[in-house]
C-alpha cells in the first residue's frame, strides 16, 4: 500500500557489502492510522525507518511523506518526526535544553518544547538531567522530540520497550489521540500484545522482504488460539528466522 497522503515507500533496497538487508520494499502508513511494522531480528526494519528518516540512502526505490521527499520540504519537523533512538542525547542536557536544541535545529519555536513534555509527561521533570533519566523516560523524550512542531507524520522505533504497565497504557492512548488528530504513524514494534490492541494496519518483515501488509482484522484471521497476532506472526515469519530457540523440556 502507497497512500498518496501520508509516508510511501515503493520499491525500496538497500545493500550493505554482500548482505541484501532490503530488497525491493514497498510499504506505507496513512493518514489517521496506526501502521506497525514487525519482524524477526534483522528483518530490515530499522534500515527502513533509516532511510525514511534520509540517515541511509537507498540503492534503489521512492520514499516520500504526503507526496514530497524530505529535501522538498523547508521544515522537516512540520512534515515528518522520528524517534528512533532513545539513546540520542547529552546526558548533561536537562529534558528542556535538549528539546529546545532538536526544535532550534529545526526551525520550531522553542516554546514548543514545554508542550511536548507536557504531552508526554516529563512536564515535572523537564530541568532533570537526561543522564538521570530511566530507560522508560528517555522513551518518553523520544517520542516528545518526534513530536516536536506537531507534524503530520511520525515514525518510531520500538517505542514501548522500557515503559511500565502506566507508560504502556498512556502511549496506547497517546497514538489514539494522534491519529484521530488525522497523523499518520509507522511504528516498529515487537509488542505484539499492544500491535493486537491498537493497530490499524501491520505489515511484517522477513529477510529483507514484505511477507504480510493488511488490515489489522485480515492478519488476525490468519491466527488461531487466544492469542491470534502472535501464532499468525509465527506462522508468516516461520522461514524467516535464521535461529530456534530449544529450551523446552517434557
Amino acid at each position: 500500500m502507497t497512500p498518496t497522503r501520508g509516508i510511501s515507500v515503493s520499491g525500496v533496497s538497500k545493500r550493505f557489502g554482500d548482505n541484501q538487508v532490503v530488497d525491493d520494499v514497498t510499504l506505507g502508513a496513512g493518514a489517521g492510522s496506526l501502521t506497525y511494522l514487525l519482524g524477526p531480528n534483522g528483518a530490515g526494519k530499522t534500515t527502513v525507518l533509516r532511510m525514511i528518516a534520509g540517515l541511509t540512502t537507498p540503492d534503489a526505490g521512492i520514499i516520500t511523506v504526503d507526496g514530497c521527499r524530505l529535501r522538498d520540504f523547508a521544515q522537516v519537523k512540520r512534515a515528518v518526526g522520528f524517534g528512533l533512538n532513545p539513546f540520542a542525547h547529552n546526558p548533561k542536557h536537562s529534558a528542556r535544553q535538549h528539546l529546545r536544541w532538536q526544535a532550534r535545529l529545526g526551525g520550531i519555536p522553542l516554546t514548543d518544547a514545554d508542550r511536548v513534555l507536557d504531552l508526554v509527561g516529563l512536564g515535572s521533570v523537564s530541568g532533570r538531567l537526561t543522564g538521570r533519566f530511566s530507560y522508560g523516560m528517555l522513551q518518553r523524550l523520544g517520542i516528545a522530540t518526534a513530536l516536536l512542531g506537531d507534524p503530520r507524520c511520525v515514525v518510531l522505533d520500538e517505542p514501548a520497550n522500557g515503559l511500565d504497565v502506566e507508560g504502556t497504557l498512556w502511549l496506547r492512548e497517546l497514538f489514539g489521540t494522534l491519529t484521530t488528530r488525522g497523523k499518520s504513524l509507522l511504528v516498529a514494534s515487537h509488542s505484539l500484545s499492544e500491535v493486537e490492541i491498537t493497530a490499524d494496519r501491520i505489515i511484517i518483515m522477513g529477510k529483507g522482504r514484505i511477507l504480510t501488509d493488511a488490515d489489522r482484522d485480515e492478519v488476525l484471521a490468519l491466527g488461531t488460539g487466544p492469542r491470534r497476532l502472535e501464532s499468525a506472526y509465527v506462522e508468516i515469519t516461520r522461514t524467516s528466522v535464521d535461529y530456534v530457540g530449544g529450551g523446552s523440556s517434557r
